[in-house]
């Protein structure tokens, strides 16, 4: 019988099988609607069948109170389907795994002749470690058209990964419509040309990029993620990556000089300036992001933030005085405070980088663990709840192998079989402060990713890995992992996933002559820490 990913805590074979036809039907309890509606619609394009709704189908839908959250038992005979879920996210969990039981033509968008649509007799019961499993989505460095991300969206869900970080401004772009700030989108939105390559002084391809979601398409997107539990988690950048907003409104910058929307990769120096008009603009543009995403969680981005120009500003230096601080960590911790305090008001949390663990920070914010595992250590012991998303395991922008022909070769190798030794939870962490790890997340940062062709390339068969280490036991075996990825990998061929090879990137898929950026796990290691002493829990 086909295999299940992620690996289930419970399958046991039983004799026969549950043979679909023109006289199969589904029914559910009108609670239940959606996910009757989608499993009809996953099941009705590669099988041909009409799968009516019946009083009584054979396939049934149900909730049941001895079941967790999130949990689902699925029980196939000979005669039904039942799908059972201790609330509606597990029983839409359940009727994904049964789309894994069947053949892998399932997933395909029209009828494929020939193929008997049978599933194989079985008891399966399954739940996930962590309430936070996800996968963050840039689309700011580069645009990803609405239709692409509900793409993407669909192959979280066919992973049972429930969080999708949609990461929206940057220096590079903004890419959601504010109706109060109209300039971010018409002028921050689209850049004049593309860095190409990975390192100083590479060339541009000369070409302008850009795009932005319209409010309507935002709704869209946060409703059809949510038909398939799945969170929406806005991520609007400041006080640094944002040359985008000061491109369309310059009086947020330190020198309100006029630039451009950046053009460049890597850290910039330009940053919001702390003037109280500022605060009060970011406060209105997360006040219409409130109101397009019902998440509990706001993403207000705290990283990466060069100090420089507020240290070398006699304006801002005035404002250190006016507000009783004393370094650029302390400035940019209270810029930080005043979002997050317009955030709780309106009963939501922040969502930030493990920067923001410099200076002090509201007790409910939800820390973002991305330079290695320090923040996550440092988090949950000051009594933070976290994320883990450390960068040498689970940044999917990162090279994949040691091969040359790796496209525009980023950082260290990361490869599918260290994503899959992902552990969320650092073993320094006394059981007290473990509870503070809710999940961890995949990073897919998109500088380099140019097409939704190459984020294929890149989030898979990575992201098969990451969705199973969020999802099953903390026990592993990759040798089992890769025999049920074999299953999966057909599956994503019949979607049309593009992933990467195990023997490497196609002919297409390589970039020759365009050059990366990559280093040693010796030499990350050694950055990383000079970028964290600061944070280290003493």
């Amino acid at each position: 019988m086909p295999t299940l990913l992620p690996r289930p805590k419970t399958l046991l074979p039983r004799t026969g099988q549950f043979n679909l036809g023109p006289e199969t039907t589904i029914s559910a309890p009108s609670e239940l609607f959606n996910e009757l509606s989608w499993l009809q619609s996953a099941l009705r394009p590669g099988s041909g069948l009409a799968l009516r709704e019946a009083t009584e189908g054979s396939i049934r839908l149900a909730l049941s109170t001895e079941l967790a959250a999130e949990n689902f038992r699925l029980e196939i005979t000979e005669e039904r389907i039942d799908i059972t879920g201790g609330d509606a996210a597990g029983v839409f969990y359940g009727c994904a795994a049964l789309l894994q039981l069947l053949p892998a033509a399932v997933y395909r968008k029209a009828a494929a002749p020939g193929v008997a649509w049978s599933v194989a007799a079985c008891l399966v019961e399954d739940g996930p470690r962590f309430q936070w499993r996800g996968a963050m989505l840039d689309t700011a460095r580069h645009f990803q058209p609405k239709h692409e991300v509900l793409r993407f969206i669909d192959l979280m869900a066919m992973h049972r990964l429930n969080v999708l970080h949609f990461h929206l401004t940057e220096d590079q772009g903004w890419r959601i419509e504010i109706k109060r700030y109209p300039r971010l989108t018409e002028v921050g939105s689209w850049r004049t040309e593309t860095q190409v390559g990975a390192y100083d002084g590479a060339p541009a391809d000369g070409r302008p990029h850009g795009g932005f979601y319209s409010q309507d398409d935002i709704r869209e997107i946060v409703a059809y993620a949510a038909q398939r539990h799945i969170t929406v988690v806005p991520e609007i950048e400041s006080p640094g990556h944002v040359q985008a907003a000061l491109a369309a409104y310059p009086e947020l910058g330190v020198t309100g000089q006029q630039l451009p929307v950046f053009t460049r990769w890597g850290v910039n120096p330009n940053v919001l300036n702390l003037e109280d008009s500022t605060v009060e603009f970011f406060k209105n543009v997360l006040d219409e992001v409130m109101e397009l995403f019902p998440s509990p969680f706001i993403g207000i981005g705290g990283d990466e933030c060069p100090k420089e120009q507020w240290l070398a500003d006699p304006r801002t230096q005035q404002r250190m005085l006016e507000l009783d601080l004393h370094d650029g960590e302390g400035l940019q911790a209270w810029f930080i405070s005043q979002l997050a305090e317009h955030v709780t008001a309106k009963g939501r949390r922040i969502f930030g980088w493990d920067e923001i663990l410099e200076g002090s920070v509201p007790q409910n914010a939800l820390v973002a663990s991305w330079r290695g595992m320090t923040g996550a250590v440092t988090a949950a012991k000051r009594g933070h709840d976290v994320i883990a998303c450390p960068d040498d395991v689970v940044y999917l922008d990162y090279r994949q192998s040691e091969l040359a022909e790796e496209p525009i070769p980023v950082a260290i190798a990361v490869s599918v079989q260290d994503a899959y030794a992902f552990e969320p939870v650092p073993a320094e962490l006394s059981p007290s402060e473990a509870k503070h790890v809710l999940g961890g997340q995949a990073n897919i940062w998109t500088e380099h990713m140019d097409s939704p062709r190459t984020i294929d390339y890149f989030a898979f068969p990575r992201l098969c890995a990451i969705a199973e280490a969020l999802w099953s036991s903390a026990e592993r075996d990759f040798a089992d992992f890769e025999v049920r990825l074999a299953d999966q990998l057909a599956r994503l061929d019949a979607i049309g996933v593009e992933y990467r090879q195990a023997s490497g990137p196609l002919p297409w898929q390589q970039r020759p002559g365009v050059i990366g950026r990559p280093a040693s796990r010796e030499g990350r290691e050694a950055f990383m820490e000079q970028l964290v002493a600061n944070i280290a829990d003493r």
